[in-house]
């Protein structure tokens, strides 16, 4: 499913299209998502213009002066700027027309988003953990958290509550960066190997986004094109593939009933 990365490079993209301009109109095709799209949203929307668009963990929220709306991907959704006159496709649910003639197309074959209207704080977003390439996340912060869980260190990062948007793609290619094994428990790793995770969670995620995100089977930028940083990918996806550092042949396992490929020589 997209991760933070992701999530980051569609705002990257979307945004500038979006930021100042006034919504004319938005057209639910498919109100059955993961949630029921918020009924009446149409008539929220209209007429306002967008002030901000923003990112919390793998949310996107769009902010107008009424409220806003909060958009999730789910496991196969993208968002592309398009000309509101393109055919629709067959998995094409939602799309934000613009004053300026531009439209936001939301196409998710799983249908398991979310288009969700407030006009106050979204519930969704409570309870969620620190931003990972935020000053707030660091090594002591988890090793504070860590304490006495017994929880496989991949899964305790993985937590929303912990971290937001370390999803499994990137929390493999970390600690396999850091040489933790993902079925490590949490308690067990000391304050000095947490803070080359964290450090090393952030380079994972910032290299993800400088590449425009991961090449999943469903996931294309908002432009449509497909990321790029599976050519970068050392565990993820390459279960009995020789190790890329020491040929040793990668194992696989599961975490929390997710695959966790990692290497046996070089993740202790």
């Amino acid at each position: 499913m997209p991760e933070l990365p992701e999530v980051e490079t569609t705002l990257r993209g979307i945004r500038p299209f979006l930021l100042g301009e006034t919504i004319d109109d938005l057209i639910i095709r498919q109100p059955s998502l993961r949630y029921p799209v918020t009924s009446g949203i149409e008539q929220s929307v209209r007429g306002h213009a967008i002030k901000e668009v923003s990112r919390r963990a793998k949310y996107l929220q769009l902010h107008l002066d009424n409220g806003s709306m909060l958009v999730h991907l789910g496991m196969s959704g993208s968002l592309r700027i398009i000309e509101p006159n393109v055919d629709w496709k067959k998995h094409d649910h939602i799309q934000l027309k613009l004053v300026s003639g531009k439209a936001l197309r939301y196409h998710d074959p799983r249908r398991f988003g979310s288009r969700l209207w407030s006009d106050e704080a979204h519930w969704q977003l409570n309870n969620l953990g620190p931003e990972p390439l935020s000053k707030e996340f660091d090594g002591d912060y988890l090793y504070s958290l860590s304490k006495g869980r017994k929880i496989a260190v991949k899964a305790f990062v993985m937590t929303n509550s912990v971290v937001v948007g370390v999803g499994n793609i990137y929390a493999s290619e970390a600690l396999f960066s850091t040489g933790i094994r993902p079925d490590r428990a949490a308690g067990r790793i000391s304050r000095n190997r947490y803070n080359f995770l964290a450090e090393n969670i952030k380079v994972t995620l910032k290299n993800a986004i400088n590449l425009g995100g991961t090449t999943l089977r469903d996931y294309s930028n908002s432009a449509g094109d497909p990321g790029y940083f599976k050519q970068e990918l050392f565990v993820y996806g390459r279960s009995g593939l020789p190790c890329k550092t020491c040929s040793n042949a990668l194992a696989e396992s599961r975490i929390g009933q997710r695959s966790s490929v990692f290497c046996p020589k070089c993740q202790v």
